[in-house]
């Protein structure tokens, strides 16, 4: 497993060590020890899964403290634009945002820790997302930013996606007060 540290402190790529021949591929997608060595000491205690077709954006999504999530993110089959906006108010990054390809061929991973607005965009038909989370399910405690909102600059490459209602009422990045 490669894990790479990236320009937003917390936030994680990580690659497995992927072993294909002729019958197909098998990897490692979680291991604790490795991760632990790597810093990341974190107990994931639910596992989400969603199937999405193309241009579907879900997000950005977060629970607030006490019920904050990290997550570790990947695809199973299809592909996704993640993007994970950093909401600690008193981070140097704050505001700032990452956007990571994930896809069945490059099998990448994304961590994320608690204290980031998350969302993705399903780049191709019957996208399978699954992610593990540091804490449970909360309704009480989501908040949801404004997906295209001017101020994060985000560049999903798209203009009209596939939205919930939750996600198309999202709040400003300028109008937002952190929990965090």
């Amino acid at each position: 497993m490669i894990i790479e540290k990236t320009d937003i402190e917390g936030a994680l790529i990580i690659k497995p060590r992927v072993f294909e021949d002729s019958r197909g591929y098998f990897f490692e997608s979680f291991h604790q020890q490795l991760l632990q060595e790597a810093g990341l000491n974190e107990h994931f205690v639910q596992d989400n899964q969603s199937l999405s077709q193309a241009g579907v954006l879900r997000g950005l999504h977060f629970q607030a403290p006490p019920h904050a999530q990290g997550k570790l993110v990947r695809v199973i089959t299809g592909a996704v634009l993640d993007v994970a906006v950093d909401i600690r108010k008193k981070s140097p990054t704050y505001g700032k945002h990452l956007a990571v390809e994930l896809s069945e061929e490059n099998k990448t991973m994304f961590y994320l820790p608690a204290g980031f607005a998350h969302g993705f965009l399903t780049l191709r038909n019957n996208t399978v997302f699954q992610y593990k989370c540091t804490n449970y399910y909360h309704k009480a405690a989501e908040g949801c930013l404004l997906w295209n909102d001017l101020d994060l600059n985000i560049n999903w490459g798209v203009k009209t996606p596939v939205l919930s209602d939750k996600d198309k009422e999202g709040t400003m990045f300028k109008l937002f007060i952190s929990p965090f």
